[in-house]
C-alpha cells in the first residue's frame, strides 16, 4: 500500500499546467520541474514526516511563492526554515519568505514540525505558482486571483487538483483556508458548488500578519494553534 508521503511525492511529480491559456505576461512556476533538487527535496522531506497512512486535514494557501516552494517545493517552507526547521539539506541561495517565518514559529508553538504534520497537510488551491515581469524588469509573484482573466484560465486546473489531493489521505470534516479576503471567497464558492469539505475555516493569511500585524504576531500564532487544537474536542 502506498503511504501518505508516496501519493503526494508522486503528486507532485506528475504536475504540468493543463489550464488554459495563461493572461499575457504571466508565467507558471513549476518548481518540480524547474528546479533539480527540488524533488530530491519533496521526497526526503515527505518521507520524513509523512511516511504512514494516517489521514490529515488539508491548509489551503494560495499558491507558491518564488522564494519559499516556489524553491524547495515544500508549502511555506523556504530554504532557510527547510533546514533550520526540517534539517534537510538545501544548495544555492537562502533565501527568505516572511510567510515560512511566521508559520515554523506556529509550528514550533504547536509542539514541532513532526507533530503538526502528523495532522495536517499543506497545500494550495493552485498547487503551481505564477510569477509576472515588474515595471523594473524584476519577477514578481502572481496570485491565481490577481485578475479574472487568470482566475477563469485556472478554475479547471485548481478543481482538478483539489480532487486530487483529497485522494492522498484528507479528512473532509474541516479545510482550513490561509486568506481571509480574496482566498476565502474564491474557496467558499468552490465549496458551494463541489461540496469538497463540510465546513471551511478561514484564517488570515501569514504574508499579511508578517507585513501588516507583525506587533500582534503572537496573537494570530495562538488564534491559528486555537483553531486546529479545538478539532481534537469538537464533533463535526
Amino acid at each position: 500500500m502506498m503511504t501518505f508521503a508516496d501519493k503526494v511525492i508522486q503528486f507532485n511529480k506528475d504536475l504540468s499546467y493543463t489550464g488554459s491559456t495563461l493572461p499575457p505576461g504571466i508565467r507558471i512556476m513549476n518548481p518540480f520541474k524547474e528546479h533539480e533538487q527540488t524533488m530530491h527535496i519533496v521526497e526526503a522531506f515527505y518521507h520524513k514526516y509523512y511516511s504512514d497512512n494516517q489521514s490529515r486535514y488539508l491548509i489551503l494557501g494560495i499558491n507558491p511563492g518564488r522564494f519559499g516552494a516556489g524553491l524547495t517545493g515544500i508549502p511555506f517552507t523556504d530554504p532557510k526554515r527547510l533546514i533550520t526547521e526540517c534539517n534537510i539539506p538545501y544548495t544555492g541561495k537562502l533565501s527568505h519568505e516572511p510567510s515560512s517565518v511566521f508559520i515554523y514559529e506556529m509550528i514550533n508553538a504547536f509542539g514541532g514540525a513532526e507533530a503538526f504534520y502528523k495532522q495536517f497537510y499543506i497545500s494550495s488551491p493552485c498547487p503551481l505558482g505564477f510569477t509576472f515581469i515588474a515595471a523594473n524588469g524584476k519577477g514578481k509573484n502572481y496570485n491565481y486571483y490577481d485578475s479574472k482573466a487568470l482566475e477563469k484560465a485556472v478554475y479547471e486546473f485548481i478543481i482538478e487538483n483539489i480532487r486530487k489531493q483529497l485522494t492522498l489521505g484528507i479528512t473532509t470534516d474541516t479545510c482550513f483556508c490561509l486568506g481571509t479576503g480574496k482566498n476565502e471567497k474564491f474557496l467558499m464558492k468552490v465549496n458551494a458548488q463541489y461540496k469538497f469539505f463540510k465546513r471551511i475555516v478561514a484564517l488570515e493569511h501569514p504574508r499579511f500578519i508578517m507585513q501588516y500585524k507583525t506587533a500582534s504576531k503572537q496573537f494570530y500564532i495562538d488564534k491559528y494553534i486555537s483553531a486546529f487544537k479545538a478539532l481534537n474536542n469538537s464533533v463535526i
